[in-house]
């Protein structure tokens, strides 16, 4: 895979795929610019190297339809902002001679970027011609959409398959840099930690974490599911029934693997998340039928907070418990403090997890907080990216 800087760019016309998939508010103003910040490096190098700019990214589930609550103007209107001096022009569609013109026009230094790839069905299909019809006029394709790089969609991979020059953008290295930290060769001891709803979710990542690390960390509403295959009765916590066989396989796999496999002592429990207010903390089973888990207990925080210390290598993907309420936040809170403090080399995926680490005050202290939560575990689990793949 080569990368940005080994290319050259001047005078030709670029297509660079990033991920502006940004929160909107209800008058469709950017509730949060970090995915725009985060690929600014990349289009700043490219303009300057005197690149004709196109630059294409998502934003929703607009299900291939035209919908104007999704449209990437407010985006286009950012975009003018942090790039002063930069003729930043806003396409009204995606393909067409419309677009092709727009194309064909832009001057060096100039950027034009097109509405929303998923305004097409043809987009989420990888469908060939579309992916011929984004590539028109381009001489150069650059991904720096890591977010987006699980995903076998034409603007991330069928368009690669029409431009002969292609390379990985900054924000596109510094995410497969530091994952293959974690996928080959981690600094021993590697603690894994895995929260979040649903196992289902996380098969893959918790097979290869199982060959990978020492120990595993298991919270969020997740590990109810573990905590029911061993027999234990859990009251009303959330469980993927039709998993508990998977659940007995993975703990299997685990010891036969000597993997220490570690699930929450004792559980913060509440009457339902909409009461916000906790109820009591168990450790004994069975859990009370009326009460659900809703975070990890204090004992369990000290318990994975040991573990955590003595770590070289720390991977993060979900939270710990109904992190969005603030009753029942603690045990995220805590352990995203000690991931902080525990001078490993860390890596924290997931939007939950990220809000958690900026809600306790410690981003500064993370070695890489990935853009990607869905993607990043799907680099945990395989070691490449259909994107990746498609840059090769």
């Amino acid at each position: 895979m080569k990368f940005l800087e080994e290319i050259e760019v001047r005078g030709k016309t670029v297509f660079l795929r990033v991920d502006f998939n940004v929160p909107l508010d209800d008058n469709l103003n950017i509730r949060d610019d970090t995915r725009i910040q985060a690929s600014l490096p990349t289009i700043k190098y490219l303009l300057q190297q005197g690149a004709r700019l196109v630059v294409a990214s998502h934003l929703g589930r607009p299900k291939g339809q035209f919908n104007p609550k999704m449209s990437l103007k407010p985006v286009a209107g950012r975009l003018a902002e942090l790039l002063p001096g930069t003729r930043v022009i806003m396409a009204q569609d995606v393909i067409g001679p419309e677009v092709d013109k727009l194309k064909a026009e832009l001057k060096e230094g100039e950027l034009l970027l097109l509405e929303n790839v998923r305004f097409y069905k043809q987009e989420t299909d990888n469908d060939p011609d579309f992916s011929r019809q984004l590539a028109q006029g381009c001489q150069v394709f650059v991904n720096d959409a890591f977010g987006s790089c699980h995903r076998a969609h034409a603007s991330v991979v069928g368009i690669a398959s029409f431009i002969t020059e292609k390379a990985a953008g900054y924000l596109l290295k510094k995410e497969v840099d530091y994952l293959s930290k974690i996928t080959h060769n981690p600094e021993k001891p590697f603690v894994a930690i895995l929260g979040g709803a649903k196992i289902e979710d996380k098969i893959p990542v918790l097979e290869s974490l199982l060959t990978k690390a020492e120990v595993l960390l298991i919270g969020g509403a997740m590990a109810y599911t573990f905590l029911k295959a061993r027999g234990l009765q859990v009251g009303k916590s959330l469980v993927e029934e039709d998993k508990l066989e998977i659940a007995r396989q993975i703990m299997k796999k685990a010891e036969a693997n000597r993997v220490k496999l570690l699930l929450p002592l004792d559980h913060v429990l509440a009457a339902s998340v909409e009461s916000r207010e906790v109820a009591s903390v168990a450790e004994n089973y069975p859990l009370p039928q009326e009460l659900m888990a809703v975070d990890i207990g204090p004992k369990t925080i000290a318990e994975y907070k040991h573990f955590i210390k003595s770590a070289r290598t720390i991977f993060w993907n979900g939270p710990l418990g109904v992190f969005e309420v603030e009753a029942f936040a603690r045990g995220t809170i805590e352990i995203a403090r000690a991931v902080a403090e525990s001078g490993a080399l860390s890596v924290v995926g997931g939007g939950d997890s990220i809000a958690a680490i900026h809600k306790a005050g410690v981003a500064d202290r993370i070695s890489h907080i990935s853009t990607g939560g869905g993607a990043s575990l799907e680099f945990v689990a395989y070691g490449t990216l259909p994107g990746i793949e498609a840059l090769k």
